[in-house]
């Protein structure tokens, strides 16, 4: 007869470690307790005495216990996946918070990011007043890209009166080109909300709203936040941080050079303070106050030889070669210089014509994260100086030294020769490289690619197969075969193109492309159900437009229009450029969103 579960009545709390002692008291209370099984005749047999118990409402049962020492034994031998997955199970069958919480850490030490976020929205769902898991949800949908997701965390934590770190967000949001014109409508409508000034971190909301709206040019807007931080926290480094940058966007030198000193006065170890004053006086021209500070920041840095390259691109970047040498000059003498260091003096010698000396420096970059943005920038100066014969000579030798990157190489020739319309070269190029390396799979995946721009499928296929024999799981080839098959929707070929994109799914299952060509080739084998779920995964990895059109055309197909309108009108927001979204709607008129063009 199977086991049947023990009633024990012991509320589920468990919210410390370690949880191996408690399962263990449990087992032993479940001997205790359990009623005998011989009533005085050692041989004689009784029927279940748990037949007629009630069901379980509370407290462990058997599965359940099974479930939490198996988590438990796994976090101890190191397997984290596991023990997530078998506290996130716990946490589903009982209202504990504790279990949650573990099941969060334990996915985040297995670095599951799938698994953490479940986790955590369950954490969530179990105890809405915790601010960790709105940051760990934050932090991942920052992670993949999903800035609206991510504020929305924020905010929740910041409406619940805890610190959502919006400056910070704003910043990276700000310098990564994030969809701020969405941002910003978020912000507005949290301050809109009554008695919000109320909230103990209501400053920091202003503050990363007054980045944003300064960002999409809405100086007035972003001083009259920064003016009632202001009132509220004059002495808050950050706010005059935030006034010395709105004051360089703006034009305003004079006024950034106030609010640098402002906020170096608060917080002279803060090198931000300094790098801004800076930049101001370099903007009012005051070249020698300027190194004055810079000297300064580097003194008190002991010549810190990154802080120096940083202020060495700082004085490049707004135009003033000389003193950015002068920073430079004491590396030279240097065993190891940086490859930095060479670049940016090929970046010097260039600004001041001297295109030979530009590439013996630019040469001199040896392999590294900045060996072909040197290559590139010394072949576009060549070329810049009527020498394309020279800039071609350069990348050929080029290639013959440093093997390692001889694909990187030509590809960036091809590049190159694409930009200045000469096709027929790049193509001849191409040809003859792989004609000399006929394995190697960097090159014949660029040709493919080419090919399919060009309308040649015949060539495509034919590439792709080629780097398919070679390496036969190679997920990029095999999706962008099974991709075009399905997108092409070519009679009697769409089966093929599943298995083909499964082949790339089983070598890459976290790719969001190959996810979004799941649920394309699917919607093309008239599967619409099918293929929703993988879009959404897709979209929720990388909310791209192409993905974005995708899903909406499924959405559409399954007669939920309102939300396909919905997500392209996000789409249409976010950025100007969206073919894939004007092709769509070409075709489906009616999911034009009401406030579109």
């Amino acid at each position: 007869m199977p086991h049947r579960a023990t009633l024990l009545g012991i509320p589920c709390s468990f919210s410390g470690f370690p949880l191996l002692p408690l399962a263990a008291t449990l087992i032993l209370s479940g001997c205790q307790l359990s009623p005998s099984l011989f009533d005085g005749e050692t041989n004689a047999h009784v029927e279940d005495p748990m037949v007629t118990a009630p069901p379980i409402t509370s407290g462990l049962d058997a599965a359940g216990l099974r479930t939490l020492l198996t988590a438990e034994l796994a976090g101890q031998r190191g397997d984290y996946r596991y023990a997530g997955q078998g506290y996130l199970e716990a946490a589903q069958r009982y209202t504990s918070p504790g279990l949650a919480e573990r099941a969060t850490f334990a996915a985040r030490f297995g670095n599951d990011a799938a698994l953490m976020e479940a986790a955590a929205l369950r954490w969530r769902e179990l105890d809405p007043r915790a601010e960790t898991p709105n940051r760990l949800l934050a932090s991942l949908s920052l992670q993949r890209g999903d800035w609206l997701d991510s504020l929305e965390q924020r905010l929740a934590i910041a409406e619940s009166g805890g610190n959502g770190e919006i400056a910070p967000f704003a910043e990276i949001a700000v310098a990564e080109e994030a969809p701020l014109n969405l941002l910003a409508q978020q912000l507005r409508s949290y301050l809109s909300q009554p008695e919000v000034s109320q909230r103990e971190f209501h400053s920091d909301v202003l503050l990363g709203t007054a980045l944003i709206e300064a960002a999409l040019g809405e100086t007035q807007t972003a001083q009259r936040y920064l003016d009632e931080v202001e009132q509220q926290e004059p002495e808050s480094a950050a706010l005059w941080l935030a006034k010395a940058r709105l004051a360089l966007e703006t034009g305003d030198h004079r006024g950034a050079q106030q609010a640098a000193q402002q906020g170096l006065s608060l917080a002279p170890d803060d090198v931000r303070f300094i790098l801004m004053l800076a930049q101001a006086e370099i903007r009012l021209n005051n070249i020698t106050a300027a190194e004055v500070q810079t000297n300064a920041l580097l003194e008190s840095h002991g010549g810190n030889q990154d802080l120096r390259i940083a202020l060495a691109q700082l004085y490049l970047e707004e135009g003033h070669s000389e003193p950015a040498y002068r920073l430079l000059q004491p590396l030279i003498s240097q065993e190891n210089i940086p490859n930095i260091a060479y670049f940016l003096l090929g970046a010097i010698a260039q600004s001041q014509g001297e295109v030979d000396n530009a590439l013996l420096y630019y040469r001199q970059v040896y392999e590294g994260d900045e060996f072909l943005a040197a290559r590139s920038a010394a072949a576009r100066m060549l070329i810049e100086d009527d020498r394309l014969l020279d800039a071609r000579a350069f990348l050929r030798i080029e290639r013959m030294r440093h093997d390692a990157y001889f694909g990187d190489l030509v590809r960036l020739e091809v590049q190159l020769l694409d930009e200045l319309s000469l096709q027929e070269d790049a193509t001849a190029l191409l040809d003859r490289e792989i004609t000399r390396t006929p394995d190697d799979t960097s090159l014949l995946y660029l040709r493919a690619m080419r090919a399919w721009e060009m309308g040649d499928l015949t060539g495509m296929e034919r590439d792709l197969r080629q780097i398919l024999r070679t390496e036969p799981n190679n997920a990029d080839a095999l999706n962008a075969l099974g991709y075009t098959l399905a997108d092409l929707n070519l009679p009697g070929r769409l089966e093929e193109a599943r298995e083909l994109i499964e082949r790339a799914y089983e070598a890459d299952p976290d790719n969001p492309a190959v996810l979004d060509s799941m649920g394309w080739v699917y919607f093309r084998l008239g599967k619409p159900d099918d293929a929703l779920a993988w879009l959404e995964s897709a979209y929720a990895q990388m909310p791209d437009q192409e993905i974005a059109a995708h899903l909406a055309e499924v959405l559409h197909s399954l007669g939920r229009s309102d939300e396909a309108r919905l997500l392209i009108a996000r789409i249409l927001q976010r950025t100007t450029y969206h073919p894939h979204i004007d092709d769509l709607l070409e075709r489906y008129p009616e999911l034009t969103p009401p406030s579109a063009p």
